[in-house]
C-alpha cells in the first residue's frame, strides 16, 4: 500500500504528518513500513538518521527519491506493507508520479488563508491522476489549529472551503503543540514521548479515519490478510480433526503410532532486510 503526503503549500506539517502516521503503523499495526523522502530539504531524512542513532526505537527504513518514482514505489510496494511518500510543499514530477499509483494521499492545511488558496489547484491535480489512478482516495486534512476557543470558527471555515470540493476533509485535526516539534528533532514521535496524550490520540484518529477502520487491531487485519486467513483456517482445522476423533491423542488411543515429521519452513517479513535487498542499495540512508 503506498500512502502520499503531500500537497502545493509547504509549512503545513507533511513531514511531521508522515513520521507519526508511519511510527503510528509500525508499532501498533505490525506493519513494515518503509518510508519516501521526496523533499530537498531533507526533513524526513534527518528524522529516520537522528530515530536510527537510538537502538530502542522501533526500525524505520528510508530512502530518498525525486522524479520520474513510480517504478520504484511499485518495486518498494511488493517488499513492504506501507510506503509513506512524504513530499515537498510543490506541485513536481514527484508529487504527481506517487499519486499515479498511491492508494491514499493525504493533504495537510493550515486554517490560513495562503493555504486554502491551493485547494482549487489541488483539486485539478486530484482530479486528472483519478483518470489514471482511478483508486486513489484523496483527502485534506486542517493542522496545526490554533486551540483557544475563539478561534474554533477558522478551523470550521476552513473545512468548509475544502469541502465545496470534490475531495473528503477530514474531522480529525491537529492542534499547535511544542510536543511535535520537540519528538521530531530527537528522531520520535508524538506517540513514543507520551502514548497517552492529546497529539498521540490526534495522530491515531487521523491515520484510523483516513485509512477507515476504527481502530489499529482492525488495521492490521487490512494489511495482513493472509496471516488472519491463516489463523482462521488452523483453527478451522483444529475443530474438525478434534470432532472426527483424528487428533494425536485420538491417534494413539486407536493404536496407531503418530510420528511427528520434521517439518523444515521458511520464513521472510516483508521489510525484515529493508535496504539489504540490492536494488535499494543506491537510495538507502
Amino acid at each position: 500500500m503506498i500512502v502520499l503526503i503531500g500537497g502545493e503549500k509547504g509549512g503545513s506539517g507533511k513531514s511531521c504528518l508522515a513520521q507519526n502516521i508511519a511510527v503510528f503503523l509500525t508499532t501498533e499495526c505490525n506493519a513494515s513500513v518503509i518510508m519516501v523522502d521526496c523533499d530537498p530539504q531533507r526533513t524526513t531524512s534527518d528524522w529516520i538518521q537522528a530515530r536510527n542513532n537510538n537502538p530502542k526505537l522501533a526500525s524505520i527504513n528510508c530512502v530518498q527519491l525525486y522524479g520520474k518514482i513510480r517504478n520504484d514505489l511499485l518495486s518498494l510496494e511488493q517488499h513492504y506493507d506501507v510506503v509513506i511518500v512524504d513530499c515537498g510543499g510543490q506541485d513536481n514530477l514527484a508529487l504527481r508520479a506517487t499519486m499515479s499509483v498511491a492508494a491514499y494521499i493525504l493533504m495537510p492545511l493550515r486554517p490560513k488563508r495562503r493555504d486554502l488558496k491551493t485547494v482549487c489547484h489541488m483539486d485539478d491535480i486530484v482530479a486528472t491522476c483519478k483518470m489514471i489512478n482511478p483508486k486513489l482516495q484523496a483527502s485534506f486534512v486542517i493542522t496545526q489549529c490554533p486551540s483557544l476557543p475563539n478561534q474554533a470558527n477558522r478551523i470550521l471555515e476552513a473545512k468548509e472551503v475544502c469541502k465545496t470540493y470534490d475531495i473528503n476533509v477530514l474531522d480529525a485535526i491537529t492542534y499547535c503543540r511544542n510536543v511535535y516539534d520537540d519528538s521530531e528533532e530527537s528522531g520520535l514521535s508524538v506517540i513514543e514521548i507520551d502514548p497517552n496524550g492529546k497529539a498521540a490520540d490526534e495522530i491515531r484518529t487521523i491515520a484510523c479515519e483516513l485509512f477507515q477502520v476504527d481502530c489499529a487491531a482492525n488495521l492490521e487485519d487490512r494489511l495482513h490478510p493472509a496471516m488472519l486467513a491463516q489463523s482462521a483456517g488452523k483453527g478451522q482445522m483444529h475443530n474438525g480433526l478434534t470432532n472426527s476423533g483424528l487428533t494425536n491423542n485420538g491417534l494413539l488411543n486407536n493404536g496407531l503410532h503418530h510420528q511427528a515429521q520434521p517439518t523444515h519452513l521458511t520464513t521472510q517479513q516483508r521489510g525484515q532486510n529493508g535496504t539489504q535487498r540490492p536494488q535499494e542499495k543506491r537510495y538507502a540512508i
